[in-house]
């Protein structure tokens, strides 16, 4: 994530150290809307159901119908970026999803299909201020985010230092508009195998919202912090979490 604060969202400082062409570069996304739906369903059906012995998941009520949202789960392998939308899914469409990404996600053919299915790039070296101002205006749409606060792939099990800028753009959003109503959604996941493998299952908790509106008291940048501590402290809650597992039968995705 990057630097992105600013008590006037719509004046946001660019760090000093950040490049030009980084200042410049255009940030956007779209959904593909034949290649989305067909992904999702191809997924749903026959990837993830053939990979993965089972996909148990806990809390799915929590995700709402609509945006703006902010999906925030933490990061164990590729794998996170179906699972994430397959969680979703029944509460929600892939058109409404969009996901940021680390930059190079978004090369060659994986880019290729990324880029289709909502992804748009954000380096972490040399974060452009477009590529946050492009999440704020999503959230501003009422759409979902896919952010991985956590940044990079950890697979020791542990939730590990989220980055400052999930936070920061929540509040700028919520301050752009006041009364928008983001709600930042904590998502664990987790699998039997550190390097999942065919038959491998799955574990995704997800806990009830965080609230944005209640973190608008006061200065951005430290409202930011005590935002993203207490996302944090959610996410330990949740890996930790010794629940009664349900699971998730496979269900249809809508086409729109």
């Amino acid at each position: 994530m990057m630097e992105f604060y600013s008590a006037d969202p719509t004046r946001q400082r660019i760090p000093a150290n950040t490049p030009a062409k980084a200042q410049v570069a255009h940030t956007t996304s779209w959904v593909s809307p034949w290649l989305s739906p067909l992904a999702y369903l191809l997924g749903r059906h026959f990837l993830l159901p053939f990979f993965f012995r089972r996909i148990n998941i806990v809390g799915q009520e929590h995700i709402p119908e609509s945006g703006p949202v902010i999906l925030a789960p933490t990061h164990r392998a590729r794998w996170d970026a179906l699972l994430v939308p397959y969680a979703a899914m029944g509460c929600m469409t892939a058109k409404d999803l969009r996901f940021m990404v680390t930059i190079t996600e978004c090369q060659g053919l994986q880019g290729w299909f990324v880029r289709r299915l909502g992804g748009f790039p954000v380096d972490p070296k040399h974060p452009s201020i477009r590529t946050l101002r492009h999440g704020v205006d999503l959230l501003l749409q009422r759409k979902t985010l896919v952010i991985f606060p956590e940044g990079d792939i950890y697979r020791d099990g542990e939730v590990h230092p989220l980055k400052p800028g999930i936070g920061r753009l929540a509040l700028s959003a919520e301050f752009s508009q006041p009364g928008l109503g983001v709600k930042v959604i904590p998502i664990s996941i987790n699998y039997s195998q550190r390097y999942p493998h065919w038959g491998t299952d799955v574990t995704i908790h997800i806990a009830p919202s965080i609230k944005v509106a209640d973190y608008t008291n006061g200065c951005i940048k430290q409202n930011a912090q005590h935002l993203t501590a207490d996302l944090a402290k959610v996410l330990q809650q949740l890996n930790h979490q010794e629940s009664e597992i349900t699971t998730h039968a496979f269900a249809e995705i809508p086409n729109s």
